[in-house]
This record gives C-alpha cells, structure tokens and sequence, in this order.
C-alpha cells in the first residue's frame, strides 16, 4: 500500500531504522491509510503504532530467551497429568509461574521423586511460563553443567563461568543426584549454589531425598551447608509416585480401560521383586518341560 501523501517515506524508514523501530517501519503506511480513512486522530494513530512495537519486541524478546533456554520440547502444563500427581497443587504451580515474589527474592523450588513420575516435565514446564512471561531460564542436565564448570575452573574462569549464569533469573538443574562422587565435581556445584543463595533461583530435580545426598557430595559438612541454603528459602515438591512410563506400559498389558495405580515407591520395588520372581518361576518351569 503507498504511503499518504505529503509523506517522505523513504526519510521515514531512515529515521525509524535510526531509531530502531523495526515493527513500525514495516506497518506505519498500512496504519496510516487506514488511519486517514477513518479519520483517526493523530494520538490514536501514534498509540497503535507503539503498541505494535511493544508488542513486537515482547515477542522477539520471548523467541530470544527461548532460544537460550534450552529446554525439552512438547514439556508443557497443558500437557502435564496433575491428576496422576494428586500430591501437586495446580493453583499453587499456575501462582509460581507468575515468578512474582520468589524468583524476586531468590527462591528455590526443589522437586523430589522416582524415576519417571514427572520432575523434569513439571521442571520444564514451569521454565517454559516463566520464559513466557518475561523471565530468563536455563535448563540443564547437572552433570553436564557441572563438566562445564570444570572445565572453566581448569582454565581459570569458574568465577566468571558462574556470574555469566546470573543473566538467568531461574536455573534449572535437572537430574540433579545423578553427579558422580567426586571432589572436583561436587566443588563447583557447591560454588555455583553458593554464588546464587538468596540472590538467584535454582530449580532442582532429583530422586534421592536429602538424607541420601552424601552420595552427591562425599564431604559431610558440604552436604549440610548445601543442603542448608537449597531449603533456607524453598518449596519442595515431593512427588511420589509411580513412573509415568510404567504405567503406560501396564496399560498397553492391561487395556485402556482399567486405570493406572499410584503406589510409593516401597511397594513399586515390592512389585518388581515379586515380577521378576514370577519371570524366574516360568523360566524354570519351561527349561523343565
């Protein structure tokens, strides 16, 4: 569409590119001629022309920090089953999502659980609102975190390597007991926890309880200072349940129509045992025949 007489369009798109208003020098000539026929006043035209740039930005903005996120794909609350994790709040994770308060103040949200029962989508999922509403996230397996930060303390740049991850509001350490035992290792993540303690939010998926993390760091007295600023500002989920993927298996066994049952993980090895005994059983039993 031509631009509206009277009009130096292309000065126009010099000082808009001089500006950096990207948005509106691709749409101004299209609001402008709608606004001459239909008679807008010039605030109501420079109005819309703000807002689409605004808007614009916020979305370039979004696609940037989910570019830089890195998180699962198809990980989101639509499509994780609360229902299958009754111990969760749906109001309370929706209220988290905003990140008002406790990415503010530094918080952390721990999720505990098996194998399998949802912590890195939930993990995932709240990254991915979060990033939605103007929030930077990171997330990231811990072991190849934690190789990375090894490999910045070798060269002599771990204190930088940390402050380079302060640009996330919200870090995202999935897998988080799956760390080997080792001093170099479990150092830095002890660094990188310290670095953030009440400045900086983790998010922390992991299968153990705390009472089995000397198995993350071999050092009693790191386990407890770890341990102590991760719960000092914290909300910990704790999300018992039985492994999503057993149970599709179990269903594709028994049929769609017989719902899945949530056990604790106690009875879930009990199961295993008395399966593989059973499997035991028949095998015998055919050798023999």
């Amino acid at each position: 569409m031509n631009a509206p007489p009277m009009v130096d369009a292309q000065r126009l798109t010099l000082m808009l590119n001089e500006l950096r208003l990207p948005a509106i020098k691709h749409i101004w000539s299209d609001f402008a001629a709608r606004a001459d026929k239909e008679g807008w006043p010039a605030g109501r035209l420079l109005a819309a022309l703000a807002e689409h740039e605004l808007a614009e930005r916020d979305r370039r903005r979004v696609e940037r920090h989910l570019a830089e996120a890195h998180l699962p794909a198809g990980k989101t609350l639509d499509c994780f089953a609360f229902e299958a994790v009754p111990m969760i709040s749906k109001a309370q994770v929706m209220a988290m999502c905003a990140g008002d308060g406790w990415l503010e103040q530094g918080s952390n949200l721990i999720l505990f659980g098996p194998p399998g029962g949802g912590k890195s989508h939930l993990a995932a999922a709240i990254g991915l609102a979060l990033v939605e509403n103007g929030w930077r996230v990171l997330f990231a397996r811990t072991s190849d975190l934690v190789q990375r930060l090894q490999v910045a303390r070798r060269e002599l740049a771990l204190e930088s390597a940390i402050a380079k991850l302060d640009k996330y509001h919200l870090l995202i350490l999935d897998d988080f007991a799956y760390v080997s035992r080792d001093q170099a290792e479990t150092s830095v993540l002890f660094e990188l926890i310290s670095a953030r303690y009440e400045r900086r939010s983790l998010l922390i998926t992991a299968n153990q309880p705390f009472g089995e993390w000397n198995k993350v760091f071999p050092d009693p007295a790191m386990t407890l200072a770890a341990v102590d600023r991760l719960v000092h500002h914290a909300n910990i989920f704790e999300m018992n349940v039985e492994s999503y993927r057993r149970r599709t298996a179990q269903a594709r066994r028994t049929g769609a129509g017989r719902p899945a049952a949530y056990t604790t993980p106690k009875v879930l090895e009990a199961v295993r045992d008395n399966q593989d005994e059973n499997e035991d059983l028949a095998s015998d039993n055919q050798n023999r025949h």
